[in-house]
């Protein structure tokens, strides 16, 4: 799939064109993701070794997307609950995240790619995470 910058879903019809921007998918996925059982949030990369996690206001910065004229690729960056399953919580992501934008914005979601970036885990009632080697 060619590399777009900014490049939007436009569709035409009798009364108009409907576009959707990249941000729009990246939102979307970043919110299918946190919602599967597993994942502790997104991650804006590595920072000093550790993978930093984002808040809600800031899911599509963990979310890569590059959206054709009919499809979206996907790269989700995330950090894990301590303890789970790591191929299985990720193979949930993957379904819940193409499900997700296929259904709410008509586009077929030719790839979904997982990094994991670290481990969530709590420690004295607040989260933290650290890398994952």
């Amino acid at each position: 799939m060619e590399k777009r910058e900014r490049v939007e879903k436009t569709e035409h019809n009798d009364v108009g064109s409907i576009r959707i921007a990249d941000e729009v998918v990246g939102i979307i996925a970043g919110l299918a993701a946190m919602e599967v059982t597993g994942v502790a949030g997104m991650s804006a990369g590595l920072v000093g070794g550790i993978a930093e996690m984002l808040g809600k206001k800031n899911l599509s910065k963990g979310v890569k997307v590059e959206v054709g004229e009919r499809e979206a690729a996907v790269d989700l960056f995330i950090i894990v609950e301590y303890g789970v399953r790591i191929p299985d919580v990720a193979l949930r992501v993957q379904e819940n995240v193409k499900r997700a934008i296929e259904s709410m914005t008509g586009l077929d979601v030719v790839e979904v790619n997982i990094h994991v970036q670290g481990v969530g885990f709590i420690q004295d009632g607040r989260e933290e995470d650290i890398r994952v080697r």
